[in-house]
């Protein structure tokens, strides 16, 4: 049997509408509305973005709000990745809109969703994304109707009592082969229908099958300010994103008069061995504070092939992670270093040490700390041969620095 492709999914967040029911704001649309500290369409997109089956992503927006989205873009890891297109005056204009941009772009299949369903999570994004893969036309995640549903009278009496039996509340991102849901608005355009209320109601007018999907009870759409001031109470309330970084790092001793360490200079019989100053305390926590938002480890940003760092001060790399660190939103709690070392004495000048992390990191002495053990003459740090030093690093992350 011949293995299908997988599919290549472009993303469309549909984000143009006005949100007239969720009340005015200073602070625009609904879509761009604060929750947990950010705008409703900035934690949509951060999802796609981290989501390992994105393709092209592309938002279709207001054209007054040009300069909101822009600060939006600005404020996402690869935002710099994003299209924005103008959308039109209704969401079937919009979603058309976006729909030729990303025909344009490397997409065989495509997700339309709702900027304001910031609460869509991986695994309902991979249950779709697997039935595109097995060859479905249009699929449309789902949430099976709970409540007892009546039907009114104009005049408000109950007239009947509507069976649940095989209803579902419909949800976003509905995906659909690429072609076929461009084709089937282009002729819902020229028809002049303009009554659909999502697409996969576009794709059943045009005969395209549509499969039913597993929906997510999180995902819901953030319609009235009460909708809004839960989804920020709910976020707000959740656990802070801590994250932990360790670093390792070793030198070799040979003759010379003396060491730096944590940025400090000490007098001794010997020096480190290294292109640098070979401060090996600073690269340690340097590759700590890396590790904490993913952004690889010293060599990466400083190759010890490169000239440019022959003999300097390691300040300049730790300085270096800590500005990637805050611009990736984290906020550096604690850095603690344990040196491993025979000699010279590290005691005398901890105090110095302490305070020039410190200094460099932008954070209280009490947040810094620096330990020192020897090897108990075991091994190569215990011969004398060499000085190791052992780092961890503690940052909160949260938005992403301007």
């Amino acid at each position: 049997m011949q293995q299908r492709e997988v599919a290549s999914i472009g993303i469309i967040v549909v984000a143009a509408g006005r949100g007239e029911r969720a009340g005015a704001s200073v602070e625009g649309p609904k879509q761009y509305r604060r929750i947990g500290g950010r705008p409703v369409i900035a934690h949509t997109l951060e999802k796609f973005l981290s989501w390992e089956r994105s393709g092209p992503i592309i938002a279709v927006i207001h054209p007054d709000d040009q300069e909101l989205f822009e600060n939006v873009r600005l404020s996402l890891r690869k935002g710099d990745t994003v299209h924005a297109v103008t959308g039109g005056a209704t969401r079937q204009q919009s979603v058309l809109a976006g729909l030729r941009a990303l025909s344009e772009l490397q997409a065989s299949h495509v997700m339309i969703h709702d900027a304001v369903r910031p609460f869509l999570d991986d695994a309902l994004l991979n249950r779709v994304a697997t039935l595109l893969d097995s060859g479905e036309s249009g699929v449309l995640p789902v949430m099976p109707v709970t409540d007892t549903l009546k039907r009114g009278s104009a005049d408000k009496h109950v007239v009947e009592t509507v069976s649940r039996a095989g209803l579902f509340a419909a949800q976003t991102p509905q995906a659909f082969a690429l072609p076929l849901i461009l084709d089937a608005h282009e002729r819902a355009a020229a028809d002049g229908r303009s009554d659909f209320t999502d697409d996969a109601s576009i794709a059943e007018w045009a005969g395209i099958p549509v499969l039913l999907a597993e929906g997510s009870p999180d995902n819901v759409k953030l319609t009235v300010k009460r909708d809004i001031a839960m989804a920020d109470a709910r976020l707000s309330s959740a656990l802070p994103d801590v994250r932990t970084g360790n670093g390792y790092d070793v030198h070799q001793l040979e003759p010379g008069d003396g060491v730096t360490l944590c940025g400090v200079f000490i007098p001794h019989d010997q020096k480190l061995k290294g292109h640098s100053d070979a401060d090996v305390a600073l690269h340690a926590l340097t590759d700590a504070l890396l590790a904490t938002c993913g952004a690889g480890d010293i060599g990466d940003h400083f190759p010890p092939s490169d000239p440019r760092w022959k003999g300097a001060p390691s300040r300049i790399f730790l300085e270096h992670a800590a500005r990637i660190v805050r611009e990736n939103g984290g906020t550096i709690m604690n850095a603690d270093i344990s040196l491993i070392a025979e000699a010279p004495k590290v005691g005398p000048h901890r105090q110095s040490m302490r305070e020039t992390l410190s200094e460099m990191l932008g954070i209280s002495l009490d947040r810094c700390s620096v330990k020192a053990t020897t090897n108990e003459k075991i091994g190569f740090v215990g011969r004398g041969e060499g000085i190791a030093a052992i780092a961890t690093a503690t940052v909160v992350y949260g938005e992403k620095s301007k």
